[in-house]
């Protein structure tokens, strides 16, 4: 009986090259492909109990989290392979969240070479242990550290200054009080070290705009990242109209 195999990826040379390697295994696979996080989802629970699946992470429509998050609810002994070019600390705080106790899953980064690609996919679809790139690690102990890892609120504190909202706009958005908005951003500014850089340029005025600081150490960690701050924004967007409509009415 062939193994099936879902690839979820809407890159085509991407995707050829998943194809080419797993043409190599000595097992016979039967190959799914899906270009967009709900097609992958769709896909994903008509197969076997236990599907097996290679998901990218930044895709149209949902993205690799996403889909894994809805897949997992429904089946979670899912095994699935994240593999991708990034190793954002934002979805690896993500990922981390939605792992069902005792799932099998792996994250590979598409930098490795074939071989390893391969071991890591073998792994866990296969062999049905966990593989998580070395580089991933790095930033799971990063995440996991709770000197530096950000807190639900303090991520929603992040999201909103990056979008360029304002103390008053955040306050109206999040049900806070101003006080209560510069506690958070107060926490933020602490957990990314943004303070304490201030703290250090002393005698010479203030060095940084905290916000702006904020949001540039964060795009270099990885908290933040133009593809997901797109989805930010469209939700954004969303929250501003229902809020004009009901400064309106009032």
């Amino acid at each position: 009986m062939s193994m099936q195999i879902l690839i979820a990826e809407d890159n085509p040379k991407d995707y050829e090259f998943l194809e080419q390697m797993l043409g190599h295994w000595d097992e016979e696979i039967e190959l799914f492909r899906a270009q967009n996080g709900l097609n992958a989802l769709e896909l994903a629970l008509e197969l076997n109990d236990v599907p097996l699946v290679i998901s990218d992470i930044q895709m149209p429509e949902m993205n690799g989290i996403e889909f894994a998050r809805a897949l997992w609810q429904r089946k979670p002994d899912a095994r699935i392979v994240f593999w991708s070019q990034y190793k954002d600390e934002m979805y690896v705080r993500s990922l981390l969240r939605i792992v069902p106790p005792e799932t099998v899953y792996g994250y590979i980064l598409k930098s490795n070479p074939s071989e390893r690609i391969s071991t890591a996919i073998r792994t866990v679809l296969c062999d049905e242990q966990c593989w998580i790139d070395p580089e991933v690690r790095k930033v799971q102990g990063r995440t996991g550290h709770a000197q530096t890892a950000l807190s639900d609120i303090e991520y929603e504190a992040l999201v909103d200054i990056s979008l360029g909202l304002t103390d008053n706009l955040i306050a109206q958005r999040r049900y806070l009080s101003r006080r209560g908005v510069q506690s958070r951003l107060n926490s933020l500014y602490s957990k990314l070290g943004a303070d304490q850089e201030q703290f250090q340029s002393e005698g010479v005025g203030d060095a940084f705009n905290l916000r702006n600081r904020a949001v540039a150490i964060s795009l270099r960690r990885g908290l933040v990242n133009p593809f997901e701050l797109k989805h930010e924004e469209e939700e954004f967007q969303e929250w501003l109209k229902r809020y004009k409509a009901n400064l309106k009415q009032d």
